[in-house]
């Protein structure tokens, strides 16, 4: 018998995202460096950021969504910002949860000056 097509939204999803990319996934080898390298430049990072204000994305995320941008051959931040919106293996990379938006594309040209 063939099963109804009727689908609803689950109230609640239980997602992991590390469960979710499998194991021999080229991005996990990538993902390990990078976040090694990126944490070394963590003082530097602080340094860039006022102290007050309001929180901002982490550099570490911004940069990590470049190097999928890079990876992937996507022509714009617009796009990136698109997949990163719909694309579980990307908001793992990047480090973002399944719940939590993507940032506005504008964000990159906010930030490009500050980590350039």
């Amino acid at each position: 018998m063939r099963g109804g097509g009727d689908r609803t939204g689950e109230l609640f999803s239980y997602v992991d995202l590390e469960v979710r990319v499998r194991r021999n996934h080229p991005l996990r080898a990538i993902r390990t460096i990078v976040i090694e390298a990126l944490s070394r430049l963590e003082r530097e990072f602080a340094a860039l950021y006022s102290p007050t204000g309001g929180p901002s994305i982490r550099p570490e995320k911004l940069l990590r969504a470049l190097l999928l941008q890079a990876f992937y051959s996507i022509r714009s931040e617009r796009l990136l910002m698109e997949r990163l919106e719909y694309d579980f293996l990307f908001r793992w990379f990047v480090g973002i949860g399944v719940d939590d938006a993507a940032w506005d594309h504008s964000v990159f040209s906010k930030n490009r000056d500050r980590l350039l």
